[in-house]
């Protein structure tokens, strides 16, 4: 049972060297001990702070009784994001992808130690010419933070909980709202918070619990730094940061309530954030105007955090996809994914080349994916496969029933003729099923309506861009035309690919007709292939 600090309390700092657990917190002037981290100094003969303090102040904590009144003084937060209820635009540079990859997949990366001995996680980017490296630290408040190094921040990394990357989304939201978010500050609180992140309606949990939540996941995206190099591009300079933080939290306010014995109980918390460094390189709006800065957004769906909240503890795997397709979306529509790919943000690198060398593993990670496969489907995120690569007889079993009728009768009928057919719905998949994923590839996933928004803006976007370029309407190249021209000039699809930059398998996808080219690239072909 953790304990309280009455008002007896003298202030004598007796008991603040004494606590095991470093609970006992000097906030305001106050003392106050933390019922999260008091555990009642197990393996102690009796509390510490019992022991220490010549006036008997600490007392068996009790729960406070009736409802919380309401703080009469508390710091104005930022305005509310939201405002039509669905979605709001966010950050959504590289390094805020990044950070929301190792907030959500931890230690399922692979992490590397540096010749200094500090273990960070490295992405290279733009073709291995940049790079961001991320590392640990234990301190939210230090301008120039120590990193951990080997087993102390590998425990710090599996302490990390998934839903601290809703929080980080939060705050990527928040700083859309600044002229300068590297140099301006925005405030939250606990109620802002709660309703986000869809806590106001759980009922099955104490203010206390939900705050303690909160404070956690608040600091958690804060203990992530990073090194960015990126090599010049246009006009923009090269960027280099060393170990800049990506969020600053800069205060955090306890707001507290009394009972009768003067046992201070917490009810509110608000916090001050500040954006750092990259800010002013990937949201800077008049740099981005002067072409000497991004200024990188996207549209964050509040249901989306509502989602991560209600299965993260059943679906981590499908939070994972959901975090990562936020991003990849973002991008546009027409992102072919291959499974591999999935697997890898789902479950890590490492586990599925673990799986690939153990066939009696394989089974229970099949299903496992395609279980939150169905889950993304559930909310909304539904995949479409590649007929070609993904065809219907390795497909999830969920996939193959959705066009079973509601009617009774014609669900009866469905069945009889599926059973009178060779191959059934039902039957086990196919030998060497793990192989041919290993070779599919999922075309797009249908978004949810808050999600086609951002994509609208960017296709229109897309549309004015073409008309600025303006390009001389041309007819589009058939497939005919394609295959005839390469034919005849005695080019195979691997040539033809060197020719354009472009992949095999892109040009063997133009040829069968899976999708058209865009203009440019119909235009490179013209200009190998000598068509007019």
């Amino acid at each position: 049972m953790p304990y309280a600090i009455t008002k007896r309390c003298i202030q004598c700092d007796n008991c603040l060297p004494q606590c095991p657990t470093s609970a006992i917190k000097v906030i305001e002037g106050e003392y106050w001990i933390d019922p999260t981290l008091c555990n009642n100094c197990t393996g102690e003969l009796a509390p510490q702070c019992v022991i220490s303090c010549p006036v008997n102040s600490p007392v068996p904590y009790q729960a406070k009784k009736g409802r919380y009144k309401k703080v009469e003084v508390r710091t104005v937060p930022s305005p509310e994001l939201f405002s039509d209820g669905k979605s709001h635009p966010f950050a959504s540079a590289i390094v805020i992808w990044e950070l929301c990859n190792v907030l959500a997949q931890r230690q399922s990366l692979l992490w590397e130690i540096d010749a200094e001995g500090d273990l960070y996680y490295q992405r290279q980017i733009n073709g291995g010419k940049g790079a961001i490296a991320f590392r640990v630290t234990d301190s939210i408040n230090l301008e120039s933070p120590a990193t951990l190094k080997g087993a102390k921040a590998l425990s710090a990394i599996k302490t990390f909980d998934i839903r601290s990357a809703c929080m980080h989304l939060i705050y990527a939201a928040h700083v859309t709202n600044l002229d300068q978010p590297w140099q301006e500050e925005f405030i939250i609180n606990d109620r802002q918070i709660e309703e986000y992140l869809g806590l106001d309606k759980r009922k099955d949990l104490s203010k206390s619990i939900k705050l303690a939540l909160i404070k956690e996941l608040a600091q958690q995206p804060c203990k992530l730094i990073a090194s960015i190099n990126l090599p010049p591009q246009g006009k923009i300079k090269g960027i280099c940061l060393e170990k800049s933080r990506l969020w600053h939290l800069l205060d955090i306010q306890h707001d507290f309530q009394e009972d009768e014995l003067g046992c201070k109980h917490l009810v509110g918390l608000t916090f001050k954030i500040k954006a750092g460094e990259w800010a002013q390189y990937f949201l800077n709006r008049q740099g981005c105007k002067e072409r000497t800065a991004f200024y990188q957004y996207g549209t964050l769906p509040k249901a989306l955090l509502s989602v991560v909240m209600s299965i993260w503890q059943q679906h981590e795997g499908a939070v994972r996809m959901i975090l990562w397709l936020l991003f990849k979306t973002k991008i546009g529509k027409e992102q072919r994914i291959t499974i591999p790919t999935l697997m890898k943000v789902a479950y890590g690198e490492r586990k599925l080349n673990q799986v690939s060398l153990e066939p009696e593993n394989r089974q229970r990670l099949l299903r496992i994916f395609e279980s939150d496969l169905e889950v993304l489907n559930q909310y909304g995120l539904k995949p479409i496969f590649d007929p070609v690569t993904y065809p219907l007889e390795i497909q999830p079993l969920w996939c193959k029933l959705v066009d079973i009728p509601e009617d009774a009768e014609a669900a009866l009928e469905f069945w009889i003729d599926d059973g009178s057919n060779d191959t059934r719905l039902t039957d086990v998949a196919p030998r060497g099923k793990w192989n041919r994923l290993m070779n599919a590839r999922i075309l797009y996933f249908e978004m949810p309506p808050e999600w086609k928004k951002q994509l609208a803006k960017s296709q229109k976007k897309q549309r004015t861009t073409n008309c600025k370029t303006k390009l001389k309407p041309q007819i589009a190249l058939s497939i005919e035309y394609i295959l005839e021209a390469r034919k005849r000039l005695g080019l195979s699809q691997r040539d033809l690919a060197q020719l354009t930059g472009k992949s095999q398998s892109w040009i063997r996808d133009i040829e069968n007709g899976r999708f058209q080219a865009k203009l440019e690239d119909q235009m490179l072909l013209r200009k190998v292939l000598g068509i007019n």
